[in-house]
């Protein structure tokens, strides 16, 4: 494996193969991702809740959203591939003066970035989620654009794109060394070998840092356990259930097969590659659940998993040039957000290395921002 590369893309991820698709949109050159894992999407993407929603803090985290919302309307017309983008809605529900008050200001943020967003009062609620308990509710926001997508299946679609464009994918390939000199990657060493190379994107989500570590580079990211359960089939689970978050308890849900996916960030989980199902972390799900939708007290767990979060210390992705080392280019740091935000990731990433001006301004996921001390947090986030 000595070919020249003109991208190396690190990781087989959901945004490592939307950038190696925009990238051999662009006419890139000879690209080549690289994933140490014989399949793709397994460590991250795979575990994904999919929710897709645009109702965010921060007005890039808004946009990205936005764009790649556009991007899953018209990905078949893009790729060629089905995947579905469910918009059956993304509603948060508010039960605190503090949350109402935050929410209301990033509603004004979302609607003057031309979000078609709602707020409903408590009564309003079960139009659309008849389920949940209310009588504690102050008001609801709902935005009927966002919904939910599968990710294997917008998985699959970039990869086949790709491919058919010329990207090669080499799976089983572990990056274990980045050659640095004179400022610049000039080799990808593997466990199958050397990749000369132009420009090396890293998109290794959870793992991210330790292919900075490769570079010298102390990148902000820290891999962090997050689980889901889902139930067996219910009956007042409708086709147009919308997602839905508790923003209290941090509980979310959302339809899957029959029954309905939740999930919890335990803000207590320490950063580690630890994807075991921890029963208490389980438990602590399903009671948040029973508390807000009290029809669950007879439904059966039917799956769980756990999988990784790639969590920066302001919960925004990093998207940029590595200041330190010329050609490194990273696109990490999603935090949890990385399927929703895959296609605009794969978009500005591929209009940035082409020379193009980015169709969004991207200036505020800078890698550099931490050092320099700009720093929004991203306050919406679950």
């Amino acid at each position: 494996m000595s070919t020249k590369a003109d991208a190396v893309i690190i990781g087989g991820g959901i945004i490592g193969v939307a950038v190696a698709f925009y990238l051999a949109r662009e006419k890139f050159g000879e690209i080549v991702l690289v994933e140490r894992e014989p399949l793709l999407g397994t460590c991250s993407t795979s575990k994904a809740a999919g929710g897709i929603r645009a109702q965010f803090a921060s007005k890039v985290n808004i946009e990205m959203s936005m764009l790649s919302e556009k991007l899953f309307c018209r990905f078949k017309e893009d790729t060629g591939s089905d995947a579905l983008f469910d918009q059956v809605g993304y509603m948060f529900l508010l039960s605190r003066d503090e949350d109402v008050a935050q929410f209301t200001k990033s509603v004004e943020l979302q609607r003057s970035l031309g979000l078609n967003v709602d707020i409903l009062k408590p009564e309003d609620i079960g139009l659309y989620a008849p389920h949940v308990r209310t009588d504690d509710l102050l008001m609801a926001t709902f935005c009927k654009d966002d919904g939910l997508a599968d990710p294997h299946e917008f998985l699959t679609g970039y990869e086949q794109a790709a491919r058919r464009m010329g990207a090669r994918i080499r799976f089983e390939t572990e990056v274990t060394d980045l050659t640095v000199s004179s400022g610049k990657v000039t080799e990808v060493v593997t466990n199958k070998g050397t990749i000369p190379c132009g420009t090396v994107v890293n998109a290794a989500g959870a793992f991210a840092k330790l292919i900075g570590n490769m570079a010298g580079v102390n990148l902000k990211v820290e891999p962090i356990r997050r689980q889901c359960v889902t139930t067996g089939p219910l009956d007042f689970v409708k086709p147009d259930f919308p997602m839905i978050v508790d923003v209290a308890s941090g509980l979310y849900s959302h339809k899957e097969s029959k029954g309905l996916l939740l999930g919890w960030a335990d803000k207590s989980v320490e950063p580690s590659f630890d994807i075991s199902i921890d029963p208490d972390y389980t438990d602590n799900i399903l009671e948040r659940a029973l508390d807000r939708m009290p029809q669950l007290e007879t439904a059966e767990v039917a799956n769980q998993w756990a999988g990784l979060y790639e969590t920066t210390p302001d919960h925004r992705a990093i998207i940029g040039r590595e200041p330190s080392v010329a050609n490194l280019f990273h696109v990490v740091g999603f935090s949890g957000h990385g399927l929703m935000h895959a296609p605009a990731a794969g978009m500005v990433t591929s209009e940035i290395l082409a020379g193009k001006e980015p169709t969004i301004d991207i200036s505020d996921l800078s890698p550099d921002r931490f050092a320099n001390g700009i720093v929004a947090e991203e306050t919406n986030v679950i």
